[in-house]
């Protein structure tokens, strides 16, 4: 029996999970279902017809977590727990500036509104700051992980140069994640991928 549906809109992020789950929670058993036209849908705003259909599939799938930032929001209304909600939460008790950095721009909308939920869920004035990497994206999509990884990690780096009281910095995106064992951030840098895996099998509150 499944113990988890994982919802993708990358083929990568099996991998990523399987290896996850492996290290921390060996006997989980995981689904997975992969819908990159989800994402390619979604883009610029998500429809009533796409969301109708995001909310059936997902729905017939108890115990879900979706790992698409661009398509979360929906996801939840279906029961599935996001990816980011576990990471946002971590941020915003964070007790400084937040650094919110994606790639991709149908990203930014919901992540920022998810940050601000839990800053508010801590009884907290939201306090961050959005890095937009929109030129790396094709880096990840061609399949250069790791130079996508180092790339992030390097425009990161900057920007707390010029910003040296930030807190924390959010990678918004799960294909983001790499980018956390490059930088020479003295601050935390999260990741989505380890939070939501532990949240979703009851292993961190969620």
């Amino acid at each position: 029996m499944t113990d988890l549906t994982l919802f993708h809109t990358a083929d990568v992020h099996c991998a990523t999970f399987d290896a996850l789950a492996a290290r921390i929670a060996p006997d989980a058993r995981l689904a997975h279902v992969v819908r990159p036209d989800w994402l390619a849908r979604a883009q610029g705003s998500i429809g009533d017809d796409l969301a109708a259909e995001i909310i059936h599939t997902i729905a017939a799938a108890p115990g879900s977590l979706c790992t698409c930032t661009t398509i979360g929001a929906v996801a939840a209304e279906a029961g599935a727990i996001r990816i980011d909600w576990p990471m946002m939460q971590t941020a915003a008790r964070c007790g400084g500036e937040v650094l919110l950095v994606f790639c991709l721009e149908s990203t930014e909308v919901p992540s920022g509104e998810l940050l601000r939920e839990a800053f508010r869920q801590e009884g907290r004035s939201p306090r961050y700051r959005t890095l937009a990497l929109p030129e790396l994206w094709s880096m990840f999509t061609e399949g250069d992980s790791d130079g996508f990884a180092r790339a992030i990690a390097t425009r990161i780096d900057a920007e707390l140069d010029l910003w040296p009281d930030i807190a924390c910095v959010v990678l918004a995106q799960a294909s983001m994640a790499g980018a956390a064992g490059y930088t020479r951030a003295t601050v935390p840098v999260l990741s989505s991928p380890e939070l939501a895996l532990r949240a979703a099998l009851g292993l961190l509150s969620p």
